[in-house]
């Protein structure tokens, strides 16, 4: 049985293969198109995971598309009733695209695909909880799903048991967790669906100087983690502003414009709503554990990428281990809607792996290129390169040297983290790797943290941490014995200025907090980056390197060969490797944008 998943029409469309029961292929609509946060029907990701499982459209048995649009539609006329007039115009904007694509899924997937088959849909939490449950290692676990909004449900809780989830508890739109956080998104100058990182990022900056007001005036959270949003300050409803003027009225202080100066009352805003959500989340994870008594907890949702949070609920012990689904936001919608079918509709046998080891095939679930490939591309595109067998020595030898290196190599990582696939990496001795890797590379905010991707074996030698973390979503502090104690001085700093103090023996992915978000790499799930890690290792003692993802600001992380040329040459990445090829800056040509690098490239 053949079944495609698809989420699309907000953000972050996407398209997943599930072949009888088994994972095929899952890829953004973002990584081909490169309009970030791509929303539209994601044609070229399906055309692709139907390469991937050498199947044609009509060899589907079910396409299932990932919420359901006409409960979706209710709450959104609702909610424009509950704030008319003040919702007019937007009504008048939203309304139409809802009743011409929106509301005609079926319709638009038959146009699109040529497909006269099943169609299917669940709703928004089932797909998350679907994701989050389904590929991981665990017989039986109770699983935590939160989000901004699906159809009115924000946060949802309950049990899954081999193939079969039963919801035991949900929360309804206002009240979402998510929608807090973005709230404080856009009142610290972010973009709301994309700067929630940089507000993690920024936290250790801060102080959590509001976190009582918070909790008096904006969000009630009971012992149960439940919660209720004070509507006084937020305008979820009329298609405006994230919040109301009262919001603003409550901290003396209007919203930060986008890209302006950083204050400290920023650091210190981000700081105290990580620290309500934490405080939400543990209380939800408490509960879940009182309430079903289950050793493992499964999460999705847009905020499941919380990788901070996610880590204390691992640190607070009650549960044995955590899983996150690696695209926990609603790209990992499109899977678990078609693991949700497969096992819950259908009824089909799902047999754990068990212990640490998952369905999810490491994330490594997009396109691949072969040197063949990527040879005839840097050929025909007369791009100067050298071919070596050994590369994973070459390649740690200028990472020791301290050079910034591109890293394309195997499937694309399906979710926000490169994870050794197509990533950026560096030498985390070095302690201007992070202002050089932010300004110079990534072209984003210095305050920016890089995360390690470390030997799994070794990483508790170096980490605060029990559990493999192989999505990066779990962040633990660094070993007592590997952190540099501040001195009188460094420790007199606020803010930004903490940036630069060296805090460990891996001072580029230390953050201002001792902390790190964490990769745990292993031979069996990514044999060529961890032989990478090892070289490196050998050549420097150090068990790690700096790991980001290979884009720029404001674009997808890369895709083809193409992508990746582009990113080198419009960066400051010393060297770019694809696969067993090298290419070194210096040798490059010089750069003009109307040169014919980025051939269509078909794979076969």
């Amino acid at each position: 049985m053949n079944i495609l998943g698809i989420s699309a029409l907000y953000h972050d469309s996407t398209a997943a293969l599930v072949s009888d029961g088994k994972i095929i292929a899952a890829a953004q609509e973002e990584r081909f198109t490169r309009r970030k946060q791509d929303h539209m029907f994601p044609i070229n990701a399906v055309q692709y995971v139907l390469k991937a499982g050498r199947l044609k459209v009509s060899d589907l048995d079910y396409v299932v598309f990932y919420e359901r649009p006409d409960i979706k539609l209710n709450r959104i006329l609702m909610s424009f009733i509950k704030t008319a007039p003040k919702s007019f115009s937007t009504f008048l904007k939203v309304v139409p695209a809802w009743i011409v694509d929106k509301l005609n899924v079926d319709a638009m997937i038959r146009r699109e695909l040529g497909y006269q088959g099943k169609i299917l849909k669940t709703t928004h939490h089932q797909s998350h909880a679907a994701s989050a449950f389904y590929p991981s290692p665990f017989e039986r676990a109770a699983f935590l799903t939160i989000d901004g909004v699906g159809e009115w449900e924000t946060t949802t809780w309950g049990t899954g048991l081999g193939n079969q989830l039963n919801f035991h508890k949900r929360l309804w739109f206002p009240h979402s967790l998510g929608m807090l956080y973005s709230s404080f998104t856009y009142f610290t100058g972010f973009k709301v669906n994309s700067g929630e990182y940089k507000v993690m990022g920024l936290a250790p900056y801060g102080e959590p100087k509001h976190v009582q007001k918070i909790l008096d005036e904006m969000i009630d959270i009971k012992d149960d983690g439940s919660f209720h949003l004070n509507g006084r300050y937020f305008d979820f409803d009329s298609g405006g502003p994230m919040i109301t003027p009262q919001f603003e009225e409550l901290f003396g202080r209007p919203a930060r414009r986008t890209e302006s100066h950083l204050t400290q009352d920023d650091m210190d805003m981000a700081r105290s709503v990580q620290e309500v959500t934490e405080i939400a989340m543990l209380k939800m994870a408490n509960h879940i554990h009182k309430e079903t008594g289950e050793k493992y907890l499964c999460l999705a949702g847009g905020v499941a990428l919380n990788c901070v949070a996610n880590g204390k609920i691992l640190r607070d012990g009650l549960f044995d281990n955590v899983w996150v689904q690696p695209a926990a936001g609603d790209a990992g919608g499109a899977l678990g809607a078609a693991l949700y079918t497969w096992h819950q509709t259908q009824g089909n046998y799902r047999q754990a792996p068990g212990a640490t080891k998952d369905l999810q095939r490491g994330s490594y679930l997009g396109p691949e290129y072969s040197n063949a490939d990527i040879r005839q591309y840097l050929d025909e595109c007369g791009i100067s390169y050298t071919y070596l067998d050994n590369i994973e020595a070459k390649t740690a030898e200028l990472l020791s040297e301290g050079n910034i290196i591109g890293w394309f190599h195997g499937p694309m990582e399906f979710g926000p983290r490169s994870l050794g696939g197509r990533s950026i990496i560096g030498d985390p001795r070095n302690p201007e790797m992070q202002k050089r890797m932010n300004l110079k590379i990534k072209y984003r905010e210095s305050f920016r943290p890089f995360a390690p991707s470390v030997l799994e074996e070794r990483m508790t030698e170096w980490f605060e941490i029990k559990k493999p973390s192989p999505y990066m979503l779990m962040v633990a502090d660094v070993k007592k014995a590997r952190q540099k104690p501040m001195n009188t001085s460094e420790m007199s700093l606020f803010g930004i200025d903490k940036l630069n103090v060296v805090r460990s023996d891996v001072p580029a992915i230390t953050h201002v907090d001792y902390s790190a978000r964490i990769q745990s790499v292993t031979e069996e799930r990514s044999p060529r980056f961890y032989r990478l890690i090892k070289e490196f290792e050998g050549i420097t003692g150090c068990p790690m390197i700096i790991n980001t993802s290979m884009n720029v600001r404001g674009e997808p992380i890369v895709c083809s060969p193409g992508d990746a040329y582009l990113c080198f040459m419009r960066t400051e990445i010393d060297y770019l490797v694809m696969e067993n090829c090298l290419l070194e800056k210096k040798q490059q040509k010089g750069w003009d944008e109307s040169d014919d690098w980025r051939k269509e490239f078909v794979l076969d």
